[in-house]
């Protein structure tokens, strides 16, 4: 049996289209999402239903060579924040606002912004991924099961 020290794992998992991200914390809440991209998904009307009106506006900015990944980026942001807060669905999509210009820092606008770090994660270049955890200064650490890879 091994000690308990006070301090919970916590956990997150998301799959998409044969690749899966799994998240762990000593101590902090963390949500992880990722996303196949497809460029031929009706992104415009998802947005408009789900988006907050600035996601919209931003969305609607970029150049089309963009706009798929920027979708991805913005939905992948939206549901890892959801994952990380406890709360999933019941905080709706529009009340929160995230960055979603590719190149662009992460940026997360809610009422308790103060309280996450948002990265971006990019598995593989066909997928946009998205991590959020409670507090600052995170260290992260990948690993790629497939390749043996740690980095």
């Amino acid at each position: 049996m091994l000690p308990n020290f006070g301090i919970q794992v916590q956990f997150n998992v998301s799959h998409s289209r044969g690749l899966a991200l799994l998240a762990f914390a000593l101590g902090r809440n963390l949500g992880i999402d990722v996303e196949f991209i497809r460029p031929e998904f009706p992104a415009d009307e998802i947005a408009q239903r789900y988006f907050s009106p600035k996601e919209v506006m931003e969305l609607r900015t970029l150049p089309p060579s963009l706009h798929a990944e920027g979708f991805y980026l913005c939905w992948t942001r939206k549901e890892a924040y959801i994952k990380a807060t406890g709360e999933g669905l019941h905080v709706p999509l529009e009340s929160f606002n995230v960055s979603l210009t590719p190149g662009r820092p992460e940026r997360l606008e809610s009422t308790d912004s103060s309280r996450w770090s948002m990265r971006s994660l990019y598995p593989d270049p066909l997928y946009a991924g998205a991590l959020v955890a409670e507090g600052q200064h995170l260290r992260l650490r990948q690993w790629d099961w497939e390749a043996g890879y740690g980095g």
